[in-house]
């Protein structure tokens, strides 16, 4: 464990740096020497913070920003982080302790997509504390990711969507319908769409700038879409007669009974399994495995925009998806997209077969007349 030694107003003073690395402690005494040029004050409490301190900091950071995802990050932090390392001094973890952490998670049966989720957290408390102004650490443990190939392929044939959608409650019909077309998310942005939101007279629906996921603006065109322009009439002749009849004022285009649609994945379960695309548990009769989730909407939606010919920066617009690489994971394709490819390279290879079998004639001569 080294020691440092600095002066402050002509008196020496000695701090143990809790560390047994030595460019560690040179760094500490750096900062130490820092503050006092700068007069500012010098706190001993650097290294001796705690992981739970340093998890609270990033559940105050999500607030502060304003996450919509700070629920899930506490919960992340109650259920997986602190069980684990809860009172640990943050400066003594080491990589092979965050090691054994993956280790614990993978043998409790959670995938490495989630476990990356809560690693993201640790790494990021970390990050906190050490960019901090006095620095909470002088340094963090290397945290390193697990390796995911959990990308779903799902996406919907027509059919299958009309089948699953037939099973679903009338109100929760023309929520599904709109994420099917559109390939918007369906938590955030379909859920929460508001009628002001929807401008009939523009034939657009919008969503402003902050209230997506990548906090951009985006506009959907409706009146060129026979389907949803009919679909948003009928859902606002449907608001109107429910308002005029409890004297009541509805905000969200999608709603049940005037009240947001907030969960509906139990009926979805149960629609998926009619449709054939899930299994029940024989004892407890619970669905337990759906061949489509909800989310397969916004692939599908990139996969029928490329299809019918839109290049990809407009489908990017319109489905709101930021980079060309997540783009591109979800514009999926299957067996007959394969075989009509094909089907074009065979009508290619006959336009040219015909054309190196053609006949090679001799053009006759013509006089031409010198008047």
């Amino acid at each position: 464990m080294f020691w440092i030694k600095y002066y402050r107003d002509a008196r020496p003073y000695y701090e143990n740096t809790h560390t047994d690395v030595k460019n560690d402690a040179k760094q500490l005494l750096q900062v130490r020497l820092g503050a006092i040029a700068k007069g500012e004050p010098v706190t001993p409490k650097v290294n001796q913070c705690r992981i739970d301190e340093i998890l609270d900091d990033v559940v105050g950071d999500y607030k502060r920003n304003n996450k919509k995802t700070t629920a899930k990050v506490e919960s992340r932090i109650k259920n997986h982080l602190l069980p684990f390392f809860g009172g640990w001094r943050a400066a003594n973890v080491r990589s092979d302790d965050v090691l054994r952490f993956s280790d614990q998670q993978q043998a409790a049966g959670y995938t490495n997509a989630e476990i990356n989720r809560q690693l993201s957290i640790l790494k990021r408390g970390y990050v906190l504390a050490t960019e901090s102004v006095p620095p909470k650490l002088l340094s963090r443990p290397k945290i390193k990711k697990l390796d995911e190939d959990n990308a779903r392929q799902g996406f919907f044939e027509r059919d299958q969507f009309e089948t699953v959608r037939g099973f679903l409650a009338p109100p929760l019909q023309p929520l599904v319908t709109f994420a099917y077309l559109t390939g918007w998310r369906i938590r955030s942005e379909v859920q929460t769409l508001e009628w002001p939101q929807v401008d009939f007279k523009a034939g657009m629906v919008r969503l402003e700038v902050g209230t997506t996921k990548n906090k951009g603006a985006r506009l959907f065109p409706f009146n060129v879409l026979p389907e949803l322009r009919e679909l948003l009439e009928q859902q606002r002749a449907i608001t109107t007669a429910y308002e005029k009849a409890h004297a009541c004022k509805i905000p969200h285009v999608f709603h049940r009974d005037g009240k947001p649609i907030k969960d509906f994945y139990t009926a979805w379960d149960t629609a998926c399994w009619k449709a054939g695309l899930g299994t029940k548990d024989p004892e407890t009769g619970k669905v337990v495995t759906t061949e489509r989730i909800p989310h397969d909407f916004r692939r599908t939606a990139v996969r029928n925009l490329t299809r019918a010919g839109v290049g990809e920066n407009r489908a990017m617009l319109l489905t709101g998806h930021k980079t060309r690489e997540v783009f591109k994971r979800y514009d999926i394709i299957n067996e007959q997209d394969l075989i009509e490819s094909v089907e074009k390279l065979a009508a290619g290879s006959t336009v040219t077969k015909r054309l190196q079998t053609g006949r090679v004639r001799r053009l006759r001569a013509v006089a031409v007349s010198g008047k």
